[in-house]
């Protein structure tokens, strides 16, 4: 009897579930759709075996990329090989996606069962999981199937290999519609502006030239020989721009209000401006096409390499065609109405649009047709599967295309293959060197330009944190000033010198120089008379000889204003009487 298991893959983990009854299930395929709703029946005929928790979200998201890809990963390699029989041939597992069975038949042995019953249990076992797991709940469930579902969504978008293909494909989408629409507003500006100068028509055929002459001519009135030079700028024709101020002189057209000119200059402004942005897309296409597919593009051209690209899906997809396929690639309506009709399949499709068919005769298109398709294949396939993807292949190719042609028109015989892809290898490894070389350079820049900039904000955070620190010492510091010069120089008579801003400011109310350079002498000689009486007083003993030894001194130490000098005679004249006194009257 063989034992059936079924292999049911969660959010949260792998769970490895064994059947009853398999014989009556697999014969009474309604009473397995009933079970399955109900969970008590669902019980009877299911068992969960092993379930294998992951220990993480990256666990997580590892083992859905391996499922989605076809692969065994290790914690369901794991799984299997610990909890289902030993003997192989009495196993047979039940799994969802055929892919992920045929890995596991393949590494495993083990034979795996996809569709029919395997669909209904998976349906109920996906229904009841969160009841057959002890210990989880069906919000959690919830939680971590949103959750396993986000990451792998980003990481398909992340690491998508078509995502630069995705650039292509929508930018040559959007120029096809922008030439259909800027085809589509000329011709509404050159039948609205016709009625007013129905002559310009014909001499201008371009639908931008046309709308930039509207947009300046205006009233065509006021066109006179002093606008002929913007003229000859627009039409880059000085013959074009003569006939066109003559036709304004003779024109048929309509008069026309200042309001619907108003209107006409605007819609062509507008058309103008797509036009504009026509070329800038253009450029942009060609950028994107010699980073993605450069070989392609110069076998090519860049519009039908981004065509063929577009039509195939992806660059990978293209690479993957035949080269019959890439032949009449855009063509699949002809070629079933061929097959259906019994006629004459088509020779080419979207490659029809190279110069090579066109400069092929008639009886010559389809080979060179066949012979381009192929070069086109192998270019796709260098530029897919190359790790530095240069011109040189796509160079080499184009010339053998050429030398092809010019077969079929003289005679004249081809180089070999083999040949031209030993030129073109030896010149593909230069122009890879080089590449790698310019690639190593600039990231060295780069990583520069980053170590400098991470400098120049370490050193911008230093500076912020130690500017409070600096503030607040220059807070600090004249305080401490303020607190200390009053203590350090006491006067003689006792008093507090001024402060230094008091001292400052009767140096500026200071007598002339004359009265200045007298008063010093004036002083010494009365400090000298002090000194011979004075007996008593140690401190002004001490301090009046220093004085006195240096008289020059006092200019800069100490100035006596007026009103200190005679104070202090009169003060030691006083102490002087009062001293004789008191000895007269101890004697």
């Amino acid at each position: 009897m063989v034992l059936l298991h079924v292999l049911f893959e969660h959010a949260v983990g792998y769970a490895l579930l064994s059947l009853k009854e398999v014989e009556e299930i697999s014969l009474l395929l309604p009473q397995v759709e009933e079970c399955v709703l109900n969970l008590g029946k669902f019980h009877n005929v299911v068992r969960l075996v092993a379930f294998c928790p992951f220990s993480s979200s990256q666990v997580a998201l590892e083992n859905a990329n391996a499922v989605s890809e076809g692969v065994v990963h290790e914690d369901l390699r794991l799984l299997l090989e610990t909890y289902l029989p030993s003997k192989k041939k009495k196993v047979l597992l039940g799994v969802g996606d055929p892919k992920i069975g045929a890995a596991i038949q393949e590494e495993l042995g083990y034979n795996c069962q996809t569709g029919g019953v395997i669909a209904e249990i998976l349906r109920g076992v996906r229904l009841h999981f969160h009841n057959l797991v002890k210990g989880l709940t069906d919000l959690s469930a919830c939680k971590a199937q949103l959750g396993l579902g986000h990451s792998y969504s980003r990481a398909k978008v992340k690491f998508n290999v078509n995502r630069v293909d995705n650039m292509i494909i929508q930018s040559i989408s959007l120029l096809d519609q922008l030439d259909k629409d800027i085809n589509t507003f000329s011709m509404r500006v050159r039948e609205w502006y016709g009625y007013h100068f129905p002559e310009l028509v014909k001499i201008v055929n371009d639908n931008a030239t046309y709308c930039r002459l509207a947009q300046f001519i205006g009233n065509r009135r006021e066109l006179n020989e002093e606008k002929l030079e913007k003229l000859e700028e627009l039409t880059m024709d000085g013959a074009k721009a003569k006939a066109i101020l003559d036709a304004s002189r003779s024109s048929m057209g309509m008069d026309i209000s200042a309001i619907d000119l108003i209107n006409i200059e605007s819609f062509s402004s507008r058309v103008v401006s797509l036009s504009e942005y026509r070329q800038s897309l253009h450029t942009y296409l060609r950028s994107k096409m010699s980073q993605v597919a450069p070989s392609l593009s110069a076998l090519i051209g860049e519009a039908v390499g981004a065509r063929l690209i577009a039509h195939a899906g992806s660059l990978t997809n293209l690479a993957k065609y035949p080269a019959s396929t890439v032949q009449i690639l855009g063509a699949e309506k002809a070629l079933f109405r061929a097959l259906k009709t019994r006629g004459n399949t088509p020779k080419y499709g979207l490659i029809f649009h190279s110069t090579f068919i066109g400069r092929a005769a008639a009886k010559n298109k389809g080979r060179i047709s066949r012979y381009l398709a192929n070069k086109c294949s192998i270019a796709s396939r260098i530029d897919c599967f190359s790790e530095v993807p240069t011109s040189v292949f796509g160079e080499k190719l184009r010339e053998q295309v050429e030398e092809r042609l010019s077969f079929y028109e003289t005679g004249e015989l081809p180089r070999k293959n083999l040949d031209v892809m030993k030129e073109a290898v030896v010149q593909a490894e230069e122009a890879a060197a080089e590449i790698t070389r310019k690639l190593e350079k600039q990231e060295k820049k780069r990583l520069k330009k980053e170590k400098k900039r991470l400098a120049a904000l370490a050193l911008a955070s230093s500076e912020n944190s130690s500017a409070p620190e600096e503030s607040q010492e220059i807070q600090e510091k004249p305080k401490k000033k303020k607190k200390l010069k009053p203590q350090e120089t006491p006067q003689e008579n006792g008093m507090e010198d001024p402060p230094v801003s008091l001292q400052k400011t009767k140096k500026k109310k200071a007598f002339p120089k004359e009265e200045l350079v007298s008063d010093p002498e004036e002083m010494t000689t009365s400090l000298v008379s002090l000194k011979r009486k004075k007996s008593s007083p140690k401190e002004e003993m001490a301090s009046e000889p220093d004085e006195a030894a240096s008289p020059a001194v006092p200019k800069k130490k100490r100035k006596f204003s007026c009103k200190e000098e005679p104070e202090a005679a009169v003060s030691a004249t006083k102490s002087s009487t009062k001293k004789k006194k008191k000895s007269q009257k101890a004697s």
